[in-house]
């Protein structure tokens, strides 16, 4: 029923119980997640877990957030994401929140996963913060329109959503949506057309209301659901249809 679109559950958050974890989500009705690595040693822990349980999905690249990471090739990367249960290209991107000019690095890293994602014929989850301008620039001038991206954990205004699906983007939403302050980002979940539009937990980080403070994790994204529902004037079983259809198209599962 529901499809947690971006998820971490492969961190050390979820050691002691990955496995409650999981039955919680089937009982949530959360059928299907896409786990993403941000590293390198990242991957096999990720890949186990979506070839071992059958609705996981996984995705890989080098976080935009930590310099300290090796950068990768646009052919290692390709290399890196061919498995089949390997479904984009990400999370990438741009983060000017927590890191500080100059910022070359991150901005070369992103548009190498944009060049990437496109040699390997597969969608990207774009992580922006603070950096909207930059964002779009990048992934106008890198052709990201091409494979197609996905804005994860929107937490922009309507100007910057407007840009992003006239290129052609989606638009997911966390619990940050359920947050009392974030007034712009309802507005886009209200706004935005009903097939750009996906849900997610971005778990362990980010608990919807009235889960906030807790540990993130799948079998919460029904309450991002039900308040979309509200925002837009749905029920949540039309909420939970319309962002699985999306979200299968977008990942081409």
């Amino acid at each position: 029923m529901f499809f947690d679109t971006h998820c971490h559950i492969h961190m050390p958050q979820f050691a002691n119980d990955q496995a409650e974890v999981l039955e919680r989500m089937k009982s949530a009705q959360v059928t299907k997640a896409v786990v993403v690595a941000t590293e390198e040693a990242e991957i096999a822990p990720v890949l186990t877990l979506a070839r071992e349980n059958d609705g996981l999905y996984a995705a890989f690249a080098v976080s935009p957030q930590d310099e300290a990471l090796p950068d990768l090739t646009e052919e290692e990367i390709v290399l890196r994401v061919q498995d089949p249960k390997m479904v984009a290209v990400g999370e990438t991107g741009l983060d000017y929140h927590y890191c500080q000019e100059p910022l070359d690095w991150q901005r070369n890293r992103f548009a190498t996963h944009i060049r990437a994602a496109n040699l390997a014929n597969k969608p990207l989850i774009i992580h922006s913060r603070e950096a909207a301008c930059d964002t779009l620039d990048i992934l106008k001038a890198n052709g990201a329109q091409n494979c197609g991206f996905v804005l994860h954990c929107f937490c922009g205004d309507w100007d910057f959503a407007k840009k992003a699906l006239d290129l052609g983007g989606y638009l997911s939403f966390s619990g940050i949506v359920t947050f009392r302050s974030a007034q712009d980002i309802q507005e886009v979940a209200r706004k935005a057309p009903d097939d750009r539009i996906f849900i997610e937990t971005d778990s362990p980080y980010l608990a919807p209301v009235p889960l906030r403070g807790k540990r993130n994790e799948p079998s919460f994204v029904p309450h991002v659901a039900q308040f979309l529902a509200q925002l837009r004037g749905k029920n949540i079983e039309d909420i939970a249809a319309l962002t699985m259809q999306n979200a299968n198209r977008f990942f081409r599962i």
